[in-house]
């Protein structure tokens, strides 16, 4: 499948996300803090 640059913009489309540029290191932690976080909600339901 070919694109042309009538095309291009479409298949490109910003969706709204974070922004390619920004700082990676802050999402990493906030991933991570809510990962640990959702993991003591559960073992405190006694989920596990």
């Amino acid at each position: 499948m070919t694109t042309t640059s009538a095309t291009a913009g479409r298949v490109r489309a910003r969706t709204g996300g974070p922004k390619d540029d920004g700082p990676k290191i802050f999402e990493h932690v906030m991933g991570w803090t809510f990962v640990l976080v959702l993991a003591m909600f559960v073992t405190q339901l006694g989920l596990v």
